[in-house]
């Protein structure tokens, strides 16, 4: 049928901006949705290339307020503007859309969505099949056997039986359901507490709004009475968000003729905005249109971002479902003579300690990979290969270093192998890693795992783990996931890994401090996470549990007294009594508030209020309290592994931007230190008979930071000659000698020196010492009078954040703010405190893995048996044979001080005990 081929160009304009990674010329202008909007027109002119599109048209919201505001004053009152970086996008990405041969429709007055209505209806009409690109439910509502929507983002179609599908109702019906659940980003009420299931439910049940507003009285529970409360005001939330499908438009379908490519405008655009590889397209126009999709294979060159890589979420591809020694012979062929072979596994658990293998998948070229089923035990599965002996034959290839493997968070991999006796080595690459060096903290680089970084990268969306298992209660085990549907899913993961590899790996071997981050430090940190997680640590449950007893006695006394404090008893855990009681009883001043309008009672807020007041106080200390006891003191008996006796903490890589890691169940980072009963937790992590606690920490990591990259003479040279910096701060501010200084000035100093680190204002300062504001700001002006080189380190770095969107540590880890050109100005201020912090906070993130490196391989080399059991912060803690207690005291200070060059020395103090808190 003729077809009639409509984009909702709005939405294509945020989800193109909010997909893509940071992208920016030379010049450092966005480019990021520009490339993706002109990206998903190449996609989608190649998609529909053999239908016969004899009209199309790309439609964009245009400026200013439209009927609907005129209805509701309240119309998208609440949309926040669009962000700077896209507004500067938005006239090329027009240009670039008309130059590609699209006809651009902007209407005064309307939005894209009652033009794309009205377009569609009269096509319809006229016997053409009509179908609409977008991302917004409520277009829904116009499918119709001719109408036809379609989601370039997750290929998702929805014709009639899909829109029931997704939401239950037909689409005749989308408008009475959008009228009862609201609709957020435009602002528009509908029924509170009213979401889909109650919705669908109704309008199934009654069959229609006027039906359901007709039985309101009916209804019980506080739904009912939320419907009757809102009954006035549905008639205008349907008159909102209802598609207009009659207006009386400028153009006529016979105006939306699609339009010959004008491939010079598009040559000065790609040259303007740096996209090379598709000036190369225009100026050999000849040879190669402009509309012909690439190979899913090619990679693209580091400066533009691969979004595109097939049509449509499809790729080329051949994938293998193994069941006959035969076939495994081949692909064991395949493994033993590759490059780089692609690795990934499917369990029985995420838990690596306890998941066991169901299946193992394999790619060694693009587009072909091969799936084992091992352990699919669901009635009338196929029989499969013996899972020993599977393992028996790749044993020797997955234990040889020789053989390289790359994978997806190959840390799980090496877990799960080493459950069945297998040492998994070889490991030359991580995708996970490779995305986190190249884009941690980019704007619209959420995420790194595999379903992100294939559609962020190569334009493809993935199968999800949901699709196949379900979730929550119903979720089954990939064990029992039919062969056929897991055999896909689990080759493309090894697929798409190996694709994402020819992405990513090429642009950060083009830069030098990135290819060193992700090669140097890593991927060699990523085995020595590995071997502490397997080692565990080991701790002492009784005195855990007598600590939580006393804990629990502690906190009924504090309840008391709080109900004492307050005159009445209350629930302390309730937010809701709290606020009244502080608030409305005591008449205690509110700091600020939640974004629903109460009062906040939030930490920082009783913080606050602890320093004039005895109940904030006491609330304050009883959650510390609760949350040391809930989170330690209960839980760490509890996860001891029946198998190892031992602890066994996960390390997250890829998780903080400034390279830091982050521990999981349980989190060692977060146990405060400060505190005895923090300290107290500390010394139930204990070394076995025969061996020691030992500690070493990086003493005052990023004050010798600071100086290095301020090179501030004064700095240096305080910590050239080892003074006490925060005596010689004191001594600079309060113009005094070294030894005249007295405890308050040194806590003054070494507030300032450790504040100033996070970008401290003079407020926050005052609030801090207690003081005025002014005397606060006096203080930092002496500061940096005397300190000018950090002065002049942290403007001309406010200035580098804000020309190139990133800041670098020492080493060349890129630690990106996407809010440093952000209009809002507190956002912005934040994004300048972390650009002058990240880099000192991402060297130390550095330093510490180059000296776990360092150490391992002194272990590693000198047969040592000590063993590297946990890293914290800046600290690594060890556990010591007693025979080789005193060498090593000796000799791991100078493997960790030796592992880089700064201005200052590197200092390290280290600690022994018989457990961690008498070490550290």
């Amino acid at each position: 049928m003729p077809t009639l081929l409509l984009v909702d160009g709005s939405s294509y304009l945020y989800r193109a901006f909010h997909a893509m990674p940071d992208l920016r010329s030379s010049q450092g202008e966005p480019t990021g949705a520009i490339y993706g909007v002109l990206n998903m027109l190449r996609r989608l002119d190649s998609d529909y290339k053999a239908h016969d599109v004899v009209y199309k048209a790309c439609v964009f919201d245009a400026k200013g307020k439209t009927f609907r505001d005129d209805w509701y004053a309240d119309y998208k009152a609440t949309r926040p503007a669009m962000p700077d970086d896209l507004a500067r996008q938005i006239d090329p990405i027009h240009a670039g859309v008309a130059a590609s041969g699209w006809p651009v429709l902007m209407v005064d007055g309307v939005e894209a969505d009652d033009v794309i209505g009205t377009l569609a209806r009269q096509a319809a009409v006229q016997g053409l099949d009509v179908v609409i690109s977008t991302g917004d439910k409520d277009l829904a509502q116009l499918v119709n056997p001719q109408i036809t929507l379609i989601n370039t983002m997750s290929n998702e179609m929805l014709d009639e039986a899909g829109v029931l599908a997704k939401f239950g109702v037909p689409p005749e019906r989308i408008v009475d359901y959008l009228t009862l659940v609201g609709d957020s980003v435009d602002n528009v009420p509908g029924v509170e507490k009213v979401g889909p299931k109650t919705a669908v439910k109704w309008l199934s049940q009654y069959g229609s709004l006027d039906a359901v507003i007709a039985a309101a009285a009916e209804i019980g529970g506080v739904v009912g009475e939320n419907l009757r409360n809102a009954l006035d005001f549905l008639p205008l939330g349907r008159k909102l968000v209802t598609v207009r499908c009659d207006l009386e438009l400028p153009v006529s379908l016979a105006d939306l003729e699609p339009r010959e490519t004008d491939r010079a405008r598009l040559a000065e655009l790609f040259l303007r905005y740096e996209m090379k590889s598709w000036l190369k397209e225009v100026q050999g126009a000849a040879e190669k249109p402009l509309t012909d999709s690439t190979e899913a294979s090619a990679p693209n060159p580091p400066e533009e971002a691969p979004m595109a890589k097939a049509t449509s979420g499809a790729h080329r591809h051949h994938y293998a479902c193994i069941l006959d020694w035969a076939a495994f012979e081949a692909w064991l062929d395949k493994i033993e003579h590759a490059p780089l072979t692609s690795l990934d596994t499917e369990t029985t658990s995420l838990d690596p300690f306890a998941a066991r293998l169901v299946g193992i998948s394999l790619a060694v070229t693009p587009g072909e990979a091969a799936y084992i089923p091992l352990g699919h035990d669901y009635a009338g599965a196929p029989a499969q290969l013996e899972l020993e002996a599977v393992l028996n034959r790749l044993k020797p290839w997955l234990e040889s270093e020789r053989h390289a493997k790359i994978g997806q968070n190959l840390k799980y991999d090496q877990h799960v192998f080493a459950n069945h006796g297998i040492a998994l080595a070889g490991i030359a690459h991580d995708t996970l890693l490779q995305s986190y060096v190249l884009e941690s903290g980019k704007d619209g680089a959420r995420g790194h795992d595999l379903g992100r970084l294939a559609l962020r990268h190569l334009g493809l969306a993935t199968i999800a783990y949901e699709d196949l298992c379900g979730k929550g209660a119903n979720q089954i085990g990939f064990n029992q996931v039919a062969i056929e549907q897991a055999a896909k899913y689990a080759a493309e993961d090894a697929d798409l890994c190996l694709r994402l590899h020819q992405q990513l790996f090429p642009q950060i071997a083009a830069n030098q401090g990135l290819a060193r981050i992700y090669s140097d430090i890593e991927i060699p940190a990523r085995d020595i996470l590995f071997r502490m997680e397997r080692s565990g640590v080991l701790i002492d449950s009784s005195l855990l549990t007598q600590q939580s007893k006393e804990l629990g006695e502690r906190l009924i006394k504090l309840e008391t007294a709080a109900h004492e404090a307050a005159g009445q008893p209350f629930n302390v855990n309730s937010p809701k009594q709290l606020a009244e009681i502080l608030f409305d009883k005591l008449g205690l001043p509110v700091k600020k508030k939640t974004p629903s309008g109460t009062p906040s009672t939030d930490e920082e807020v009783l913080s606050e209020l602890a320093l004039d007041y005895p109940l904030p106080k006491l609330l304050l200390e009883s959650r510390q309290l609760s949350k040391l006891k809930s989170t330690y003191t209960d839980k760490l008996p509890k996860m001891v592994n029946p198998q190892t006796g031992r602890v066994h903490t996960s390390y997250a890589q890829a998780v903080a931007v400034t390279g830091r890691l982050a521990s999981s169940d349980p989190n060692l980072q977060n146990i405060p230190v400060r505190t005895p009963e923090g300290r107290r937790i500390r010394a139930a992590f204990i070394a076995p008979p025969g061996r020691h606690i030992v500690s070493a920490d990086y003493s005052q990591i990023e004050l010798r930071i600071m100086a290095h990259l301020s090179e501030d003479a004064r700095l240096l040279e305080a910590f050239a000659q080892g003074e006490d910096v925060h005596r010689a701060t004191a001594a600079e501010i309060f113009g005094v000698t070294p030894i005249e200084v007295g405890p308050d000035q040194r806590r003054v100093a070494k507030v300032i020196n450790f504040g100033l680190i996070y970008g401290m204002s003079a407020f926050g300062l005052a609030r801090q010492l207690d003081i005025e504001r002014s005397a606060a700001q006096a203080y930092i002006e002496r500061y940096f009078a005397r300190y000018p080189g950090v002065a002049r380190y942290m403007e001309s770095t406010r200035a580098a954040a804000k020309m190139n969107g990133f800041v670098e540590t020492v080493f060349g880890r890129r630690l990106w703010l996407p809010e440093i050109r952000a209009s809002q100005a507190g956002r912005r201020q934040g994004a300048e405190r972390a650009a002058i912090n990240a880099p000192m906070q991402g060297t130390a993130a550095d330093l510490i893995k180059l000296a776990m490196i360092a150490v391992q391989h002194w272990i590693d080399s000198e047969q040592l048996k000590t063993r590297l059991i946990m890293q914290v912060h800046d600290e690594l803690i060890l556990e010591v044979p007693d025979d080789e207690l005193v060498r090593v005291r000796i000799e791991l200070p100078p493997h960790m001080t030796q592992v880089a060059r700064l201005n200052v020395p590197l200092v390290v103090d280290v600690g022994v005990g018989a457990n961690w808190d008498e070490a550290h």
